[in-house]
């Protein structure tokens, strides 16, 4: 039989009525977040970044191996080199590679190859799944569930820095192994999020979209 250390559980509850309140308040700040592709170049305190990704961090995982690495970047050198890699990628998407059905599902987003806000945001948090680890002693340890794993985490960190007041966007540029090389990560890692912070610039506009409302979304039986 396994024996494993366990610890009180530090559980904050609250009121029925206290409940729906928080509820309800958390949609309505998360029903104001936007994708932003239009981005002001005015700084935000690392801090803040530190404390969203602490936030991520702190995710459900499978076994709790938390299979991830956000790297933080606000290197101007850097975020240009990662612009070149991800808009020679989207070139060859949109020359083909993506296919016209895909294509035409992104056309009302009005996206194309160029990606300026890389550079002009003042971070860039490459999200990377690891698809396996190494104990103490070195030795190869698989990873489970790691996609869900990382997606809740990625969830958390949007949701993090709209709470804070920032805007996010997450790129997927495909394939991504070039920020493997540019971020110096290892062969285990894989990148599957390269996630945009900032304040949108003055002006920005967003595509008029909405989001499908709960009976769209939801069963309960």
């Amino acid at each position: 039989m396994n024996v494993y250390a366990t610890m009180p559980l530090a559980f904050e509850g609250c009121p029925e009525e206290e409940m729906q309140v928080r509820a309800d308040a958390f949609l309505a700040t998360m029903r104001k977040r936007r994708t932003v592709r239009d981005y002001s170049d005015r700084p935000v305190p690392r801090e803040v970044i530190e404390a969203a990704v602490a936030t991520a961090g702190t995710a459900p995982s499978g076994a709790n191996q938390q299979p991830w690495t956000f790297v933080c970047i606000s290197d101007p050198e850097l975020k240009r080199k990662i612009r070149e890699g991800a808009e020679e990628e989207e070139r060859a998407f949109y020359a083909g590679r993506a296919g016209e059905e895909w294509l035409d599902a992104l056309s009302h987003l009005g996206t194309d190859e160029h990606k300026p806000f890389l550079e002009t945001a003042p971070w860039l948090i490459a999200i990377f799944a690891q698809r396996w680890g190494y104990d103490a002693q070195g030795r190869k340890v698989k990873h489970y569930y790691v996609p869900e794993s990382v997606g809740i985490a990625a969830g958390f960190l949007i949701a993090s820095l709209h709470q804070a007041g920032l805007a996010t966007l997450t790129h997927t540029p495909a394939p991504m192994n070039f920020l493997n090389e540019l971020c110096g990560r290892p062969d285990n890692e894989k990148a599957v999020i390269l996630l945009v912070v900032g304040y949108p610039a003055e002006g920005c506009l967003v595509p008029a979209i909405g989001k499908k409302p709960l009976e769209e979304i939801a069963s309960f039986l």
